[in-house]
């Protein structure tokens, strides 16, 4: 078919080199600007870009589709179908509407559950144990559309919001083509979604990675691996920003000690911090200005005492460490 295609980020590149593989005929790849970013604010082209790119596609790059031109563009094109995967942009109905097998969209979610742009830190952060990606016809309300496929997949215990990232990109990819046979053939399923089971994922904040000790060990881990890698956990020590980069399994109920105090420190398993319910090992962290390190390293080095609440803020001042 003839495939305009649409993504910004890493999610979307298994997604378009997964067209171009199985023989597609992408006849444009949208993405939005090179953005400024880093320390020296240097600017960096999107990833769909750079595959793009290196596969030898016909590019373009818009700050917003939404126009009359680009839509004559569109319409020149006489594309079969659009592809959407993490675009980052909400299309006009007269783009939706332009190619006659519609406008696909690839989410990492299990819709109607997640809607929005952050469904992978989110299905992480409050608890769940499996995920998946959906595809669907996209409609005017954001991911409201038909549902065509679902793949699930299990959440693994440990597993950060970058790794699943990643291997829902890559599951994305294959379900996207599995639904554009259905979508050729003009057999793919129109599935409404249920408006009662609803979810949203909002856009995270650099502020969404403050740790609040107060919840249950399963509550603030699932925070931590939800936030890794952006916009990364983080507490407080010594009145600056300390970085939460892993935590392990501690005590899953039962109060040894007030919510942030030490309660063991350990050369092997880390830092067992107290939590509202239970306790979890700090493993591995990053001081403001520093490196990574393990917890041991970060024990020698800035001698945290059992006892103690040194990564709660109000203490910080107090010299609680």
């Amino acid at each position: 078919m003839r495939i305009v295609f649409m993504g910004t980020p890493d999610f979307a590149v298994p997604s378009l080199r997964k067209l171009h593989e199985t023989g597609h005929d992408i006849v444009l790849v949208v993405t939005q600007p090179d953005r400024p970013a880093g320390r020296g604010r240097a600017l960096r082209s999107p990833p769909v870009k750079d595959a793009a790119l290196a596969l030898g596609l016909p590019l373009e790059q818009h700050e917003t589709v939404n126009t009359d031109e680009f839509v004559e563009r569109l319409r020149a094109l006489s594309p079969d179908v659009i592809v959407v995967a993490a675009f980052g942009q909400i299309l006009r109905e007269d783009i939706l509407g332009c190619p006659p097998k519609g406008a696909v969209n690839v989410h990492a979610s299990l819709l109607p559950q997640f809607r929005g742009v952050a469904p992978i830190n989110w299905v992480i952060m409050t608890g769940e144990t499996e995920t998946g990606v959906t595809t669907m016809f996209m409609a005017k309300k954001v991911d409201a559309g038909e549902i065509i496929l679902t793949r699930k997949t299990p959440i693994g215990d440990n597993e950060t919001a970058g790794e699943l990232y990643d291997r829902l990109a890559v599951l994305g990819a294959d379900l996207l083509i599995e639904t554009l046979e259905l979508v050729e053939n003009g057999t793919a399923p129109r599935i409404a979604q249920d408006p009662a089971s609803v979810t949203y994922a909002r856009k995270l904040k650099k502020a969404d990675g403050e740790m609040d000790w107060s919840g249950n060990a399963g509550s603030v881990r699932d925070h931590i691996r939800g936030t890794t890698p952006w916009p990364g956990a983080f507490t407080w020590y010594r009145g600056k920003v300390l970085r939460v980069l892993e935590a392990g399994r501690g005590e899953d109920s039962g109060h040894r000690g007030e919510p942030g105090e030490i309660l063991t420190l350990d050369d092997e398993k880390g830092i067992e911090v107290a939590v509202g319910d239970g306790s979890i090992w700090l493993t591995r962290l990053r001081p403001s200005g520093k490196r990574a390190m393990d917890a041991a390293s970060f024990v020698r080095g800035y001698r945290p005492r059992v006892g103690t609440r040194p990564f709660v803020r109000s203490d910080d001042a107090a010299g609680g460490q």
